[in-house]
C-alpha cells in the first residue's frame, strides 16, 4: 500500500539528497524481513547487523539507526547485539488493508562515513479478525408464487484478513426450502445469493428463519453469523427484473456532481400498481455510499452528488431494488458496481388504502372508515411518519401496523346536522427541518330512520257546513321528516275509531299520499254536531317509525228546517186550535201562547212570531219572541163570537223558513175566568192532586238547581276565555271528579239577538246528543223557562193527561210530540201561578 509522503518526509529525502553528493556514497542492496502482525514489543526481526556484513563495535562506533518510510516507528535496533527489534504493535490490515502484499520499507543509516541501506519487512497476515456482516438480521419478504430457483441476493461478510485467512465460504442452516449459493464478482468479492429450493406455502408457514453463517480459511477458523426473517407474502406473483444483473461503470474521480453514473432499468409484468416501479437503494446499503449517490425513484438513474476521492475509496458497490407497488410490494435486485451515491429527501405521501364508503349516522365508535397508509421513501428518522387529524371532527386515526392508519369514529354522529365531512390529514416526517403534505378525506353519512314524522300541529280544528257534497275534501293534514330517502317518505292512514257506534273509516277516508281527508257522504248537524278523527303518520324505513294527531271536525249548522209547531198541536187538534175565551177579557188578556222549536242552532233557530191574518186585526195582537196572543183592547159587545187569527213563524236564518197555525178563539159570555177554576179544581183535596204536587215541586227545584249549576260554569267559563266571544264549551273529561272520557258536556250562550238562550250538549261524543235548551225572552211580561229534554224512552202521555185536566189552557201549557224525538214544555208562568194558589189555599 503507498502512503503519501508529509513535509517532515520531503526534508528528510532532501538531506539524504545532499549527504550523498558531498559523500559520493553508494547505497547497497536491499535486506528483507518476513513477520508476522501482532507481535509482542521487543520481538526480534533479525540480526541486522550481521546481515549486513557490520561487527557489533562497528555498528556502535558508526551510530547505526532505523528510519521507517510510513511515518510511524514500528522498529528499532538493539546496538548491543545487533538486532532489529519490533518497537510497536504492528496491524497488518491497519497498514495496507486486504492488500495481498504489505511490506514496510525501512531505511538502515550509518554515520561517519555515510552509509544509507534499505531494507523491507514484509507483514505477515494472522487470523485476527473473523467475518462480520453488515447488519446481524436480514429481513426478506418473498411471494408464495415465487417459483423454485428464483435467487435473493445478500449482502456479503466482510473479513479485513487476506489470503487464506480471509472470507472462504457460507453456510444456511437447514430449511426445505431454502439453500445457499456464493456467486464471485469483480474483484473476487464472494457474494451469497438464497436460492429458493422450493416454492412456498404461507398458509403452511408464514415465516421462515435462517441462520447465515461465513466462514474463513485460517488455523482456527473463525466466523460470523446473520439471522435471516423470510416473511412469506401471497400476492404480487411478479417481481421485477432489471435488464442486467450487474452494471459495471467507470467514473472519474473529479466528476462532477450530478453527473450521471448509471441507468438501471427493471421491468415488472403485472399492471397498475402491481406493474408500478419504485426504485430503491438496497435496505443496507452503507451510509458512505449514501452520503456520494442518489437514484431517482422513478427513472432508476443514480446520480453522482458528492465528490470522489479514489485514495478513500476505489470502488463502490450499490445494491438496487426494484419495487412495484403491489400489496404486498415485490423487488428485484442488482448490483451497480461504480463509485457514487446519494440521499434523496421527499416529503411523506398519504395513501389511501380503502376508499372511504358511506358511515351510517348511528355507527358505534371506533367503526373503520377508512384504511391510511404513509410513505417517505426516505431513511431512517426522514422515512418516519406522524399522521394528524388537522381539523376538529368525530373521527381520530388509530395506528395498526408499519405507519398504517385507520381512520374511525370517535364521537356521535348525526346525518341531520351534518351529513358530510372534510378530514384533513397532515402526514409530517421526523427529519430536520420536517417536511409535511396534507390530504382531504371526504367521509359522508347514510341516514338512518331515527327521526319520526312530525306533524305542523299537535291537534287541528276544522269547521264543516253541514249538507256538504259527498267526497269533497275537508282537510289536508302535513307531517315533515327529517330523514332522507326512504326514511323520509310519508304515508298518512286514519286510525280506526267509532262515531255514533260506526266506524269513522264510514264517515271520511284520507288520501295516503298527501294527507288529504274526504267526507264519504254529507253531515247533518242535527244528527251529529262534531267527531274526531286520528290521523298516523309512518314514514317507509326499518323499522318504521310514526306519530299521531287528532282532527277535531266541527260540523256547522246551517238552516235546513223549518220552525216546528209544539203547541197548539194541529195534529191532536185538527186543522185549527180552538181557543174560548170570555167577552168580559179585557186588553192584555192572554188568550193562547203558540210555541215552536227549530231543529237548527244560534241565529238559524232564533224564532218569531206575528199576525199573518186576523178576522179582527184590532182585537188581537201575539208577542213576537214568546208566542202569547193576547187582546189589544176589551172585547166589546160588537166583536165576532167566532175569531181566526193566522200565526207565522219564521226562524233567523239565511235562507228563512217558516211555518203557520192557525188559531180559532170563541168568545163567550158568562165564562169564568181560569185562574179561578183553577183554584176551584185545586181546592179539592185528593190523593191525586197532593201526589201531582209533590212531583211539580221535585221537577222545579231540580230544575232550578240544574239552571243555576248551568249559570255558574258558564259564568267561569266564559270569563277565563275570550270576553269577546259568546260561547263557551267545556268537556266533561277535563273535570277532575269526572272519569269517562267519552262523555262531554258542551254549554252554548246565545246573547247576540233579542231572545237570551243557554245550549246544554252532552252525552257520548259518538253517540246521538241530549240537549238541554233554556229561552228566556226580556220582551215578556213574565219569566217563561223552557226546558226541552230529548228521551227515546219516557213517554209523558200520562202526565200530559193528568196536568190537561188539573190545569187550564191559559195557564198551563204542556205538550208531547213524537218526531225523532221527545219534548216537555213547562211554562212557568202558570206553575208558579198555580204552586202559589195552592199555597194559599
Amino acid at each position: 500500500m503507498t502512503k503519501t509522503i508529509g513535509r517532515g518526509g520531503r526534508r528528510w529525502h532532501a538531506l539524504w539528497l545532499l549527504y550523498f553528493i558531498l559523500l559520493w556514497t553508494t547505497t547497497h542492496g536491499q535486506t528483507r524481513y518476513s513477520v508476522a502482525e501482532e507481535l509482542k514489543q521487543g520481538s526480534v526481526v533479525g540480526n541486522i547487523a550481521k546481515d549486513l556484513g557490520f561487527g557489533l563495535s562497528e555498528i556502535f562506533q558508526r551510530e547505526l539507526h532505523v528510519a521507517s518510510e510510513a511515518g510511524k516507528q514500528y522498529f528499532s535496533v538493539d546496538v548491543g547485539k545487533g538486532e532489529l527489534l519490533v518497537n510497536d504493535r504492528i496491524d497488518r490490515e491497519a497498514l495496507c488493508g486486504q492488500s495481498s502484499s504489505c511490506v514496510l520499507p525501512l531505511q538502515v543509516v550509518i554515520e561517519d562515513p555515510l552509509q544509507l541501506f534499505r531494507v523491507e519487512v514484509e507483514i505477515l497476515d494472522i487470523n485476527d479478525n473473523a467475518p462480520k456482516f453488515p447488519s446481524s438480521e436480514i429481513t426478506l419478504e418473498i411471494a408464495e408464487w415465487t417459483i423454485a430457483g428464483v435467487r435473493f441476493p445478500l449482502e456479503s461478510a466482510i473479513d479485513p484478513d487476506v489470503g487464506g485467512n480471509s472470507l472462504r465460504s457460507y453456510t444456511l442452516s437447514k430449511d426445505e426450502c431454502f439453500n445457499i449459493r456464493v456467486k464471485e464478482v469483480a474483484g473476487g468479492r464472494k457474494v451469497p445469493e438464497l436460492v429458493l429450493a422450493k416454492p412456498l406455502d404461507r398458509e403452511k408457514k408464514s415465516v421462515h428463519t435462517l441462520l447465515l453463517t461465513a466462514l474463513d480459511g485460517g488455523n482456527p477458523g473463525r466466523s460470523g453469523t446473520s439471522q435471516i426473517s423470510i416473511k412469506v407474502l401471497d400476492i404480487n406473483d411478479n417481481i421485477p427484473t432489471f435488464e442486467k444483473p450487474l452494471y459495471k461503470v467507470s467514473v472519474p474521480e473529479n466528476s462532477a456532481e450530478g453527473a450521471v453514473i448509471a441507468q438501471t432499468k427493471a421491468t415488472d409484468m403485472d399492471e397498475g400498481q402491481n406493474g408500478d416501479i419504485e426504485y430503491l437503494f438496497g435496505a443496507h446499503t452503507p451510509d458512505d455510499v449514501l452520503s456520494l449517490f442518489t437514484i431517482d425513484n422513478a427513472s432508476g438513474i443514480i446520480y453522482l452528488k458528492g465528490k470522489l476521492d479514489f485514495e478513500s475509496a476505489a470502488s463502490y458497490e450499490i445494491d438496487v431494488t426494484a419495487k412495484d407497488k403491489g400489496n404486498p410490494r415485490m423487488e428485484g435486485h442488482c448490483s451497480v458496481h461504480v463509485d457514487v451515491m446519494d440521499v434523496n429527501d421527499n416529503a411523506p405521501e398519504i395513501i389511501l388504502t380503502s376508499h372511504p364508503k358511506p358511515v351510517r349516522e348511528d355507527s358505534a365508535n371506533n367503526t373503520v372508515v377508512a384504511l391510511i397508509s404513509a410513505r417517505d421513501i426516505d431513511s431512517g428518522d426522514n422515512g418516519k411518519v406522524t399522521l394528524r387529524i388537522s381539523n376538529k371532527s368525530p373521527f381520530s386515526l388509530k395506528p395498526s401496523f408499519s405507519q398504517n392508519y385507520a381512520l374511525v369514529t370517535s364521537g356521535t354522529l348525526d346525518r341531520e346536522k351534518i351529513s358530510e365531512y372534510n378530514v384533513e390529514i397532515t402526514a409530517t416526517d421526523s427529519g430536520a427541518p420536517p417536511l409535511s403534505s396534507k390530504k382531504t378525506v371526504q367521509v359522508s353519512l347514510t341516514d338512518v330512520n331515527d327521526n319520526p314524522p312530525v306533524f305542523s300541529q299537535s291537534s287541528y280544528n276544522v269547521y264543516l257546513k253541514e249538507n256538504g257534497v259527498a267526497g269533497s275534501i275537508l282537510f289536508s293534514v302535513s307531517a315533515s321528516d327529517l330523514d332522507s330517502g326512504e326514511n323520509a317518505k310519508i304515508s298518512y292512514s286514519i286510525l280506526d275509531s267509532k262515531v255514533q257506534e260506526v266506524s269513522v273509516s264510514s264517515y271520511v277516508y284520507i288520501n295516503s299520499d298527501n294527507g288529504s281527508i274526504y267526507s264519504m257522504h254529507s253531515f247533518d248537524y242535527e244528527k251529529l254536531k262534531v267527531f274526531e278523527i286520528q290521523v298516523q303518520a309512518k314514514d317507509q324505513g326499518s323499522p318504521s317509525l310514526s306519530s299521531n294527531t287528532t282532527v277535531h271536525v266541527f260540523i256547522l249548522d246551517q238552516n235546513d228546517n223549518a220552525p216546528s209547531v209544539i203547541y197548539p198541536s194541529s195534529a191532536a187538534l185538527g186543522s185549527l186550535s180552538h181557543q174560548r175565551m170570555p167577552r168580559s177579557a179585557k186588553a192584555g188578556h192572554l188568550v193562547t201562547k203558540v210555541t215552536a222549536v227549530d231543529a237548527d242552532s244560534g241565529h238559524n233557530a232564533w224564532i218569531s212570531y206575528k199576525v199573518a191574518e186576523a178576522t179582527d186585526a184590532s182585537l188581537f195582537t201575539v208577542n213576537q219572541y214568546t208566542g202569547e196572543v193576547r187582546t189589544k183592547r176589551s172585547v166589546s159587545e160588537h166583536d165576532d163570537s167566532s175569531q181566526r187569527l193566522l200565526i207565522e213563524i219564521r226562524d233567523d236564518g239565511e235562507p228563512v223558513q217558516s211555518a203557520t197555525v192557525t188559531v180559532s178563539i170563541l168568545l163567550e159570555d158568562g165564562l169564568h175566568e181560569p185562574i179561578l177554576d183553577l183554584r176551584h179544581k185545586v181546592s179539592e183535596p185528593s190523593k191525586k192532586s197532593d201526589r201531582l204536587a209533590l212531583y211539580l215541586i221535585l221537577s222545579l227545584a231540580s230544575v232550578s238547581v240544574l239552571s243555576l249549576v248551568t249559570f255558574l260554569i258558564l259564568a267561569v267559563k266564559c270569563m277565563r276565555s275570550s270576553r269577546s266571544s259568546g260561547a263557551c264549551c267545556m268537556r266533561r273529561s277535563d273535570c277532575e271528579d269526572y272519569k269517562n272520557p267519552n262523555r262531554n258536556l258542551q254549554i252554548q250562550l246565545n246573547t247576540d239577538g233579542p231572545i237570551k238562550y243557554v245550549e246544554v250538549l252532552g252525552g257520548d261524543m259518538m253517540s246521538q246528543s241530549q240537549s238541554f235548551r233554556s229561552c228566556m225572552s226580556p220582551m215578556s211580561e213574565y219569566s217563561d223557562f223552557t226546558l226541552i229534554k230529548p228521551s227515546s224512552t219516557t213517554d209523558f202521555k200520562e202526565v200530559i193527561s193528568v196536568l190537561d185536566a188539573s190545569l187550564p189552557d191559559s195557564t198551563w201549557t204542556f205538550e208531547s210530540q213524537q218526531v225523532s224525538r221527545n219534548w216537555l214544555f213547562i211554562n212557568f208562568e202558570g206553575v208558579y201561578n198555580f204552586f202559589d194558589d195552592k199555597k194559599n189555599k
